[in-house]
């Protein structure tokens, strides 16, 4: 009659170690211990990763930048076709003038030359 007894009263032991080594394996203190192991194991990596991110986050601004500035120069250069305009009208009247002046100077009358435009 012992030993079921003695069975008994081991199996009840056994379980109260096991439930206790159980208990002690998952208490919150071992469990931040893990998080704190985890955490810094895994925190040198991520901070390369964010260190990277800022830097090609900075190129990309930087690159933005002059994607813009560029579209910028070019819708200027666009708008200004109209003082390229004035500007060759001018140039052809001066050169005229100028023709006219070398024909009078050589004695030769041509043509009058065309009065200023005022654009």
């Amino acid at each position: 009659m012992e030993e079921p007894e003695m069975q008994l009263k081991g199996k009840k032991v056994t379980d109260k170690f096991t439930e206790s080594v159980y208990v002690l394996a998952n208490e919150p203190s071992v469990a931040l211990y893990r998080l704190q192991e985890h955490v810094r194991r895994s925190l040198p990596e991520l901070a390369q990763h964010k260190a990277d991110m800022q830097r090609w986050e900075e190129q990309s601004q930087g690159a933005i930048y002059t994607v813009e500035y560029a579209c910028s120069a070019v819708k200027n250069l666009v708008d200004s076709s109209v003082y390229f305009r004035s500007v060759e009208g001018l140039l052809k009247q001066a050169i005229s003038i100028r023709d006219h002046m070398n024909a009078s100077a050589q004695g030769h009358s041509p043509e009058e030359p065309p009065p200023p435009s005022s654009t």
